[in-house]
């Protein structure tokens, strides 16, 4: 979880920094928010498609683990689940599509949040590692949530903190 947490808040600085320099792509906290969390989704989705013999990283046999028992075709699920992400990821860093794609991942962390809870609840863990607390669980799923919607302007901050610069 950690490393997910980083890998957004470091490609946030990433981008911003890129934007301060003068890359106008990233010339808003609002687009180098969509960026970082595409760049973050490219890393969770990889967990999806890993074999089950690899341990430095969550694997498809981790994320199986957190399907709840009532999904049917639990690991179909989880390749959707991640060809999904990744599509979203490719969604936020395309302008025309980064509403779309914003919405379209807040309701798919809703639609996986009864798996994050599953897994704090029964114990499922990575790589025999313990598992996250749903103490964690949840508010890091409504951050993401708040960022997607966030990068497809569903949401805006207060008005003096609003982007000016739209890319």
């Amino acid at each position: 979880m950690f490393v997910v947490i980083g890998v957004l808040a470091v490609s946030l600085l990433v981008f911003r920094l890129l934007g301060m320099l003068g890359v106008r792509r990233f010339a808003t906290w609002r687009v180098s928010a969509a960026h970082a969390l595409a760049a973050m989704l490219v890393v969770t989705a990889s967990a999806h498609f890993v074999p089950a013999g690899v341990t430095f990283m969550p694997n498809h046999g981790d994320m199986v683990n957190m399907v709840p028992p009532f999904v049917p075709f639990p690991s179909l699920m989880v390749y959707a689940s991640g060809v999904l992400e990744l599509l979203g990821a490719a969604g936020l860093v395309l302008t025309g599509t980064r509403r779309a794609a914003g919405v379209s991942l807040a309701v798919l962390f809703v639609l996986l949040l009864p798996a994050n809870i599953y897994a704090a609840l029964s114990d499922a863990s990575f790589n025999g590692g313990t598992a996250t607390p749903l103490w964690l669980r949840i508010p890091e799923q409504v951050l993401y949530i708040a960022i997607a919607l966030w990068a497809a302007r569903v949401v805006s901050p207060a008005p003096a903190a609003r982007d000016h610069v739209r890319v």
